[in-house]
């Protein structure tokens, strides 16, 4: 695609191949700053790239801020939870706001990030941060006292997450002190929090000159295994108070341009809980679902267009379908787990395939035969993709895949 030098040029952040391809097909310059293992594969097919390592920070950390300012780079985009923080501080130095820095720091710290979000009058759980197993012995005792259980009463469950890691990683669900004996000393400190009843569900919402240009609700079935988008209409019903949530958030955060995937929980009276904040893209390839019905919506463009301080109103708004109305059915994806503890091959279910809203699936052939057992929720396998009409059956679907052996 011919590049405009009239709009912004743009450094992706990390590697994901998604990216990189919708960046080609748009009519931006752009160039991927990924670790040297990318760069032969960059060479090989003109992608323009700068190496950097994502995990060393010293001195010369400010060293890529001033390489792409040099080039003549707009912004740079985050692609995943550990580039969040170097994307603040570039876009510090690039766009002149030494706020970005702070902002990229409240998004990777979940700690912080709750805090915030509480002095901005959004509802969260309880949370404290643990240093130690005694803390977290302690935080379950006193909210199960909160709660008013009696002895021998079932204790509420307490989650313990990493500060800042992506998603299910280091996330863990303590009922018992028992349970706490089992973490390992290298997952402190970390974040505590009460369990919130209720039904969760994710948001992406580009923004652009701190209003909403387009906002998804992805529902999942079961988190950690399987999400679909758009979401059913129980859960489309809540719109229009998610939107008034949204947009506290982007208050609350300051946040003026970009890409959130915020994930909230809605209680049985219809209580909003914010749960958190992320500033990336959302795992569980749901940037792909997206494009797979909204047709012609490239949702990589979209967060580059976003995050471009050259970009026009008009242009932004040109370039979202409208959320739901566009939408040409549901796509769903289910993360595989094998169940065995031994495995020896991979098997699709003949009931997944021959289902007719089965469409293709990314696992591969096990690579050893003992399955490691897994940490808190660990990573999936490989992930299993559907499309269909009916939201109903989307859900059943994907919850039935849990009851299934791919791995045998």
């Amino acid at each position: 695609m011919k590049k405009d030098p009239n709009k912004g040029y743009i450094a992706l952040l990390g590697w994901s191949l998604n990216a990189v391809e919708a960046a080609e097909k748009f009519d931006r310059r752009y160039v991927v700053v990924a670790p040297d293992w990318a760069e032969a594969y960059c060479q090989e097919h003109d992608i323009p790239y700068v190496p950097w390592n994502f995990e060393r920070l010293n001195d010369r950390s400010m060293e890529i801020a001033q390489t792409l300012k040099d080039m003549g780079v707009d912004v740079s985009v985050p692609l995943y939870e550990e580039t969040v923080e170097w994307a603040g501080a570039i876009n510090s130095v690039l766009l002149d706001n030494p706020r970005l820095l702070g902002q990229a720091m409240l998004m990777r710290d979940k700690s912080l990030m709750k805090r915030r979000a509480q002095l901005g009058g959004i509802r969260v759980g309880i949370f404290e941060e643990a240093h130690d197993r005694e803390d977290v012995i302690r935080f379950l005792k006193r909210v199960n006292q909160t709660l008013l259980k009696l002895d021998g009463d079932p204790n509420d469950p307490i989650h313990l997450k990493a500060f800042d890691k992506a998603g299910c990683l280091g996330h863990r669900v303590i009922r018992t002190p028992d349970e706490v004996d089992a973490i390992p000393d290298e997952e402190f400190p970390s974040l505590m929090e009460s369990h919130l009843d209720g039904w969760e569900f994710a948001v992406e919402a580009w923004i652009h000159d701190g209003k909403i240009c387009f906002l998804n609700l992805s529902e999942y079935v079961t988190l950690g295994y399987s999400v679909y988008v758009p979401a059913s209409p129980d859960l489309e019903q809540y719109r229009p108070q998610i939107t008034q949530q949204i947009e506290k958030l982007i208050k609350t955060f300051d946040i003026e341009f970009g890409m959130i995937h915020p994930e909230y929980f809605v209680t049985s009276d219809g209580e909003m809980y914010f749960g958190e904040v992320a500033y990336r893209p959302p795992g569980f390839k749901v940037f792909e679902l997206l494009e797979r019905v909204y047709e012609g919506f490239n949702a990589y463009q979209a967060t580059m267009l976003v995050f471009d301080p050259k970009a026009t109103t008009e242009e932004v708004k040109a370039y979202f379908p409208k959320e739901v109305v566009d939408a040409k059915g549901h796509a769903g994806c289910f993360g595989v787990y094998p169940r065995r503890r031994v495995v020896s091959q991979l098997e699709i279910p003949e009931e997944t395939e021959d289902h007719p809203y089965f469409e293709s699936h990314e696992l591969t052939a096990p690579m050893e035969e003992v399955v490691t057992k897994r940490t808190a929720f660990g990573t999936h396998w490989g992930l299993i993709y559907f499309m269909g009409d009916d939201p109903k059956e989307m859900h059943r679907l994907l919850k039935r895949q849990e009851e299934l052996d791919f791995y045998v």
